[in-house]
């Protein structure tokens, strides 16, 4: 069981409160300085406070981080290079990747390129930090022998739809960022039991991720309206994370030995699919749609209905 725990606080302050070394992963999505409303000032910033203020927080995020331990920052365009000097130059720290956030929708321009893109940064303690691709990985788009069956890396773009007004958990809160996107940083840079801290928790998405995924998470929040929010969704029963990306939904071509197939089939939900159980049911249908299996035996698949499916098959 995780415990989860709320702050409403400034998270400057309330990091301040922390021991050294006693947390395994911090992801921040601090406000970018474009002026929206986050029922504070804390978004219209001159030039030089935006940046002092992003120096302090990142040097409290430095402190408390355990030895192999990681962070990541979400970082408007216009800053992000100054960030990064701030996080490599000035904290010394070691850079792994920067990470571009694909969406389908955003913004629309009518001169220049529509935004299509959100930057992460991705920095550790040391060049020893911890990093679990398997839990991350993605399925691969055909079957090779010698391929590993149990996934590829996913890379640096990661696609992950916003999560649209019209989604039963959207949340009132400006910038909400989808589960999945979040789930991906948890369980590649922390471990079961493990302490997450969220500086500026927001919408409390990853609050919620570390409920889901047995992780004990520290979510600081100025706004007492948000904290609500994020109370009330800690308490929402739970179907699955609202995003996936989408190859992680993918059956690889190719299986078309049975015995390799239902071996494969047999892990794929367990490796892939694990907190997105309202995905099953299209992943099976794609399944017998692909393998040709009978028609009246695609509705409402799920796991339990699969060895009927390959016992079909074979």
């Amino acid at each position: 069981m995780s415990e989860i725990e709320i702050i409403c606080g400034n998270s400057l302050f309330e990091m301040r409160k922390m021991s050294d070394e006693s947390v395994d992963l911090v992801i921040a999505d601090p406000p970018y300085n474009l002026g929206k409303e986050y029922g504070n000032l804390s978004d219209c910033q001159c030039f030089t406070e935006y940046l002092d203020f992003m120096r302090q927080w990142l040097n409290e995020c430095k402190r408390i981080l355990r030895k192999d331990g990681t962070i990541y920052v979400f970082v408007g365009f216009r800053m992000i290079s100054y960030v990064y000097q701030i996080l490599e130059r000035e904290l010394k720290m070691n850079f792994v990747n920067w990470i571009c956030w694909h969406y389908t929708q955003g913004i629309g321009k009518t001169k220049g390129f529509s935004p299509r893109h959100d930057d992460i940064l991705m920095f550790t303690r040391s060049h020893n930090y911890y990093f679990n691709l398997d839990a991350v990985r993605i399925p691969q788009k055909y079957y090779r022998s010698i391929n590993n069956m149990r996934g590829a890396n996913p890379g640096d773009v990661w696609e992950f739809s916003h999560v649209h007004y019209c989604n039963g958990n959207r949340q009132q809160h400006p910038t909400q960022k989808p589960e999945g996107l979040i789930e991906r940083m948890i369980l590649a840079s922390s471990d079961c039991g493990g302490v997450v801290l969220d500086p500026f928790a927001g919408s409390g998405t990853t609050p919620r991720v570390c409920q889901q995924t047995n992780r004990n998470c520290i979510g600081i929040e100025i706004n007492p309206q948000y904290v609500k929010i994020i109370k009330q969704r800690l308490k929402n029963p739970f179907i699955g994370f609202d995003s996936i990306d989408p190859r992680m939904e993918r059956v690889p071509s190719d299986l078309n030995d049975p015995q390799l197939r239902k071996e494969y089939l047999e892990n794929h939900v367990d490796w892939f699919l694990g907190n997105h159980q309202n995905q099953e049911p299209k992943f099976w249908s794609d399944v017998a749609q692909k393998y040709n299996l009978p028609v009246a035996k695609r509705a409402k698949l799920n796991k339990k209905t699969m060895q009927t499916l390959l016992k079909i098959d074979e």
